[in-house]
């Protein structure tokens, strides 16, 4: 059965285990909890179980789009200033080369260059929200790097050159954040992440996919563009998700708020 493609919100580096006595439980602070209840029930509300994930983070860039071919990764703890038991978290989950392969040759046979990966761990992009997602680590994942130039035509196109992957049973996920200005937080966040959050969840339900795209790709023409996003790697995985979700449907499946900003989560079929 064809599977949808996501975008998540991947959260604040290890927010959601961030209690010492009992890691796997979720944030103490409440304002992390809808969005933990969305990552807990995404798999549930899938048209069937994913045979494996291919999983775009915003925390990957290569010059070319890479693939990591490693069997079974280890944890990148790429965050900082967290308490020293979320640098001991574990997800175990096996990794699918075959799937990182297959991914790779339909990017080439669109035109991308694309290279291999096998040393490099699952950055927190991956792990904090699969985590939650799988918390058995049961399906196993290939990671997809994002491109350095961070073109987001060049994604939504390589987005469209996956889509075939859906029809074999592939969940393909973005995981970044819809807003990412690490800068301001609080009641100064509210407003222009709450306009910027209405616009972009308009051009990403375009009903028209043709427009959907051009419009999404040019969201630095959007209010607030770049005070959500001062650089725009959080919101690239988007690209990927909405260029492999084809002429579907596009809804947003979440939205809460968090630190004063205004975070979505967006569904494709």
């Amino acid at each position: 059965m064809k599977q949808p493609t996501l975008f998540v919100p991947h959260g604040g580096g290890p927010c959601f285990f961030m209690d010492p006595a009992d890691p796997q439980c979720v944030h103490s602070d409440p304002m992390w909890h809808p969005m933990q209840n969305y990552l807990a029930g995404l798999i549930a509300d899938l048209p069937e179980r994913p045979t494996s994930i291919l999983l775009i983070s915003g925390h990957w860039e290569t010059r070319d789009f890479s693939v990591h071919v490693g069997d079974r990764p280890e944890l990148l703890f790429d965050y900082y200033g967290f308490p020293p038991h979320t640098y001991t978290l574990r997800w175990d989950a096996p990794g699918a080369p075959d799937l990182a392969r297959r991914a790779a040759g339909l990017l080439e046979a669109a035109g991308f260059a694309t290279n291999e990966e096998k040393a490099r761990g699952w950055d927190h992009g991956v792990f904090i929200p699969m985590k939650v997602m799988l918390p058995d680590a049961d399906i196993p994942v290939a990671q997809l790097s994002l491109r350095h130039d961070l073109d987001p035509v060049a994604h939504i196109a390589a987005g469209r050159a996956l889509a075939p992957l859906r029809d074999e049973g592939v969940l393909i996920v973005g995981s970044g954040m819809s807003f990412h200005n690490l800068r301001v937080r609080g009641p100064q966040a509210i407003a222009p992440s709450t306009a910027w959050d209405y616009a972009l969840t308009q051009a990403v339900t375009d009903p028209d996919p043709v427009q959907r795209a051009e419009r999404v790709a040019a969201w630095h023409q959007l209010p607030h563009a770049h005070f959500a996003h001062p650089r725009e790697e959080h919101l690239l995985p988007l690209m990927v998700a909405l260029g492999a979700g084809g002429d579907d449907v596009a809804t947003c499946s979440h939205r809460s708020q968090v630190m004063g900003w205004t975070v979505s989560g967006y569904r494709f079929g």
